[in-house]
């Protein structure tokens, strides 16, 4: 199976390890829950999809690496400790709480969510000298004489025997405690996750033609060479810095994570063409809808490759704005409740200090949200965004009021509103010009693809996106609706953005719908 279906294989194990009787008792005891193991080739996204699995269940995630693992930082130090055995003090060795177990406890209390999951990566790769005490954790769910707390469960993971030479096969007694799930490289489910964490559009339009160089190990003359997926998503993120600090991305940038002579040549070369093809494009005038004849022309009678080059480029010059603008805006929709709320506290308050006392009441709420996501490692960027957006505001406001020594209360409300006002207008402005950007896009799409596969890459990327679908569930976009309906996607959109409007605040712009 490929990581997405791994993904909800280990879903369905935690929901029902975790569903409880009337009593309050969980319907499968907790020895008789078999740990996980997950095995994979190495960089496909084993981690990436246990923080995802803890984020969509609400539930805490502690990830290990037990690579690094003695057997005393695993079981804990031994020491000596005085007992009374039939009247008689004697002095005996007892283990102190094994470093795993007291980090799910401290996930515990920072995040106040008693339910998670344990990941120990790697766990085949552990020394010989720990390998006994993991056949105990595997039967037992405990390090030394310290149980795994009940509502935690235990998912592993590592690597088939071809990949790693530290690898230590489980024998049949261990496997036969395990809960076995083999998944293998998959382009197809890979790609949906990178639309999703924002990987540079030129490494996911380079795979989109290139899909045999996704993922490959080889023994060479040379010796072993390997792309992964999580070489590509590396290497993702350093061209992205790289471009911002205007450092030259070249091959020996990207033979640093590609590790494959010829890929990592032949996406070099890639690179520089999907550059070349943004200059001769003027991509930036296709989104102010000023794209000429001859480019229009250029565009539809282009090669294959070229034209989903050119896809590429204009979703990765729509996607940072696009995204920037919904974290804003769900912001925004999130402070207006408790900002409101503030208002009919104004009503009926005589002093400004009790809204600053509130004001700095919910800065510490966030920030403690902060340390509870820190904690349980599920936050994505774009919530912890949304939380620091929230607590500089709430922080500012409450800042500005003592400043200015507002004393009373309706005063410092009218700051409130005025100060929220202006974001709400300047987020509605921002809205505006994402939403032309994207209407240009299918402008231009239509004339220079009309309903062809690159016609359908853009709907469906904007689809998978999660910013990009609520964007439009939000704020419309004519050429999306129509297309989506011709290639059959509309009532699979339709049901997502109603779900989308399910968690949001409605579907009016900024400037309409959230008013103070």
């Amino acid at each position: 199976m490929d990581i997405q279906q791994a993904k909800e294989q280990i879903k369905r194990a935690v929901k029902i390890y975790l569903m409880k009787d009337e009593f309050g008792h969980y319907r499968i005891p907790v020895q008789e829950q078999r740990p996980i193991f997950l095995v994979g080739a190495p960089g496909i996204g084993k981690t990436a999809i246990m923080a995802q699995i803890a984020k969509e269940l609400d539930i805490s995630l502690v990830p290990y690496s037990m690579t690094h693992h003695t057997r005393q930082s695993a079981i804990g130090l031994p020491m000596i400790v005085k007992k009374e055995y039939g009247g008689k003090p004697y002095e005996i060795s007892e283990y102190t709480m094994s470093e795993i177990i007291a980090s799910v406890y401290e996930a515990m209390e920072k995040s106040g969510k008693k339910e998670g999951i344990l990941f120990l990566d790697e766990i085949n790769c552990v020394s010989e000298t720990l390998a006994p005490s993991m056949l105990q954790f595997l039967q037992y769910k405990t390090f030394g004489n310290h149980q795994v707390p009940e509502g935690w469960v235990i998912v592993t993971a590592g690597n088939p025997p071809e990949y790693n030479r530290s690898v230590r096969e489980f024998d049949i007694v261990t496997l036969d405690r395990l809960k076995v799930i083999v998944t293998e490289p998959n382009y197809g489910a890979w790609r949906t996750w990178a639309l999703d964490a924002q990987v540079h559009r030129a490494v996911v339009s380079y795979l989109d033609i290139h899909r045999d160089n996704f993922y490959r190990i080889e023994n060479t003359g040379k010796g072993r060479t390997y792309v992964t997926a999580r070489g590509w998503e590396d290497l993702s993120q350093a061209v992205k810095l790289y471009e911002e600090a205007g450092f030259p991305v070249d091959e020996d940038l990207i033979s640093q994570y590609i590790r494959n002579e010829h890929i990592c040549a032949d996406f070099g070369s890639y690179y520089r063409l999907y550059h070349k093809y943004g200059e001769d494009y003027h991509v930036k005038d296709i989104l102010a809808g000023r794209a000429s004849d001859e480019v229009i022309s250029r565009a539809r009678e282009a090669g294959f490759d070229e034209k989903m080059t050119l896809t590429g480029l204009l979703l990765d010059a729509l996607m940072p704005s696009l995204h920037a603008q919904v974290t804003d805006e769900d912001a925004l929709r999130e402070l207006h409740t408790p900002l409101a709320d503030c208002g009919k506290l104004a009503a009926g308050a005589a002093e400004a200090g009790m809204l600053t006392a509130r004001l700095d009441s919910l800065a510490a709420d966030e920030r403690k949200g902060e340390a509870a996501d820190e904690a349980g490692k599920t936050a994505t960027t774009s919530a912890r965004y949304v939380r620091e957006y929230k607590e500089r505001f709430l922080t500012a406001l409450a800042d500005e009021i003592r400043k200015e020594e507002i004393k009373d209360a309706k005063a410092a409300w009218e700051l409130i509103r005025q100060e929220y006002g202006v974001r709400v207008r300047a987020a509605g402005e921002a809205a505006g010009a994402v939403k032309r950007s994207l209407d240009n896009i299918f402008d231009f799409a239509a004339k220079a693809f009309g309903k062809s596969d690159q016609m359908l890459v853009l709907v469906t990327d904007l689809s998978a996106a999660p910013e990009a679908a609520r964007f439009i569930s939000r704020h419309g976009c004519a050429g999306y609706y129509e297309y989506s309906r011709q290639f059959m996607l509309y009532e699979r959109s339709r049901t997502l953005r109603d779900e989308i409007r399910q968690f949001t605040d409605g579907t009016a712009a900024p400037d309409e719908g959230m008013k103070l």
